[in-house]
């Protein structure tokens, strides 16, 4: 006699009107830990599981077992260029049925598009309503949840801890490799991006600077000083963010 468990097979999950995205799965490229929490929570609110890696080396892993619904890839990413993954997933034979690019500068739309995405969201990612319907308007129709459905006003707001461990994150980086110039040109991209998701202003203006510097040649030392400042003035917690 064998067992039938297919009585307890569980069904699939289906998408509603209030979570239009359950039953898909989104991986997040994305080094940020306060932009992967926005994007945490976006998914949360409209139903969907989520998956983060936080390198490229960590994506190709990730990729080996799981295929998500949807790829949403960081441009800016310590060990590449997350172009050089939406290429390799838009070539693929078994291609994600979404793949989005994210960067806080918008001049990165049109090489995105280029190498393969289906779509790109400029960060901040906070709009519930946007981020729902770049995934949705790029799915089959019988993944779509049935009938009329309201478009969330809804933005959602990361957790400030999460920020901190970014900021954190820069500390370490140039304690460690301030004499690098490979690692001086990271910092200015993801500080840039992470400034812009904060709306932290001066903090962005440093990201400039440091990024300006290193393009006409120069070593970028008095910038990279000057954000270290104000990234200790920020963890001491003595500038409310």
């Amino acid at each position: 006699m064998t067992d039938d468990i297919s009585q307890f097979s569980i069904a699939p999950q289906k998408p509603t009107r209030e979570r239009p995205l359950l039953g898909a799965t989104v991986l997040v490229v994305e080094d940020s830990r306060f932009a992967s929490e926005a994007v945490r929570l976006l998914c949360l609110r409209s139903g969907a599981r989520i998956r983060r890696a936080d390198t490229l080396a960590s994506a190709h892993r990730h990729l080996k077992v799981y295929r998500p619904t949807a790829v949403i890839v960081d441009l800016g990413l310590p060990d590449g260029s997350g172009l050089e993954l939406i290429r390799d997933l838009h070539q693929s034979d078994t291609r994600v049925p979404v793949l989005l690019a994210t960067s806080g500068d918008p001049v990165s739309e049109d090489i995105a598009m280029e190498a393969g995405a289906d779509g790109f969201i400029q960060k901040p990612i906070t709009s519930l309503a946007a981020f729902q319907q770049a995934i949705l308007a790029r799915l089959p129709e019988e993944e779509q949840p049935m009938g009329p459905r309201a478009v969330s006003a809804d933005v959602i707001s990361p957790d400030p801890l999460a920020l901190r461990d970014d900021l954190a994150h820069v500390a370490d980086v140039l304690s460690t490799g301030e004499d690098d110039p490979g690692m001086l040109d990271y910092v200015a991209q993801f500080l840039g991006s992470v400034a812009q998701c904060a709306s932290d202003a001066p903090l962005a203006e440093a990201a400039a600077g440091l990024a300006d510097a290193r393009a006409a040649g120069e070593g970028g030392g008095s910038e990279a000083a000057a954000i270290s400042k104000l990234v200790a003035h920020r963890l001491e917690g003595t500038v409310a963010l």
